[in-house]
């Protein structure tokens, strides 16, 4: 088996924890809101961390140098995941997975920022084509303005500044460090803002699957699509990750009802195209350099 068969068969199991984490997060929503989504999944998260850091003797690998960044990154992500889990309960789930799919645009656009890296002419280009996928996904009129395509779209940023800040931690710091962190702080915050106004509420044992279910989808999806990308690179790889938007459309309509709306998959389509334009120019700079 090649490598990116290999990478093929991970990405598929990251497809299938993304689309499971957003049908979990819509079967608790009734019950908790998204603070103590965050906050449960962050502590099942803690053992399962620990645990696995455990067995695979890794869990020297956890620092304290870098608390700092740590933070940043975590209270971005953080941001992300509950503005990401209030849209999932407010528009249709292909519009979410749409949305989300420009978050590697906002990372091109804030990484000359951040880390200070150059901001090509066809990163700006790559930015533009998925600023015009939005407005084709959104549609935004001064009437039709929603939310939840506000919360989907915002939702994004905060994953590009966690991969930004992630991908500055990964210099200095092993997975499971950066995992740990991932967990513990975002426990606390999730901790500090579900019982900021003194009433968290206990998930019943019916979402208590679900909870689970949330916590461990979102570790599993993150550790598949870091392999895949280790086995493959990023352009045979991210063609596999747009099965994501067909196949959550097709769940929203057979669970949900929810209509298949054409041109969110023509935006969501020339989203990609922008993010595909900016890695297929990477890999050749990459190339012409060696």
């Amino acid at each position: 088996m090649n490598d990116t068969l290999k990478a093929a068969i991970w990405m598929s199991g990251a497809i299938l924890s993304f689309t499971s984490m957003a049908i979990a997060g819509r079967a608790v929503s009734l019950e908790l809101d998204t603070f103590e989504i965050m906050m449960y999944r962050s502590f099942i998260g803690i053992v399962l961390v620990v645990g696995v850091a455990t067995m695979a003797g890794t869990l020297r690998e956890i620092t304290s140098r870098n608390l700092g960044l740590h933070l940043i990154r975590n209270i971005s992500h953080f941001a992300g995941q509950n503005l990401w889990f209030f849209a999932i309960t407010a528009i249709p789930l292909a519009q979410v997975f749409a949305l989300e799919f420009t978050s590697p645009i906002w990372a091109i656009l804030l990484s000359p920022l951040l880390l200070g890296e150059r901001l090509r002419p066809i990163g700006l280009l790559a930015a533009l084509i998925g600023f015009i996928g939005i407005l084709i996904v959104a549609r935004p009129t001064p009437q039709s303005v929603d939310i939840g395509q506000i919360a989907a779209a915002t939702a994004a940023i905060g994953f590009a500044l966690s991969a930004i800040f992630t991908r500055k931690l990964t210099r200095t710091e092993s997975i499971t460090c950066i995992l740990f962190y991932l967990a513990v702080m975002q426990a606390g915050l999730g901790l500090l803002f579900a019982g900021f106004d003194g009433d968290i509420a206990l998930p019943s044992w019916e979402s208590l699957p679900w909870i689970i279910l949330i916590s461990c989808a979102g570790l599993v999806a993150h550790f598949c699509l870091t392999t895949a990308l280790s086995l493959a690179p990023a352009a045979a790889v991210m063609p596999i990750d747009f099965i994501r938007l067909p196949l959550i459309a097709v769940v929203g309509m057979t669970l949900y009802g929810e209509p298949l709306d054409i041109w969110v998959l023509v935006g969501a389509t020339i989203i990609f195209a922008g993010n595909y334009l900016n890695i297929l120019s990477q890999i050749r700079s990459t190339t012409a350099t060696r």
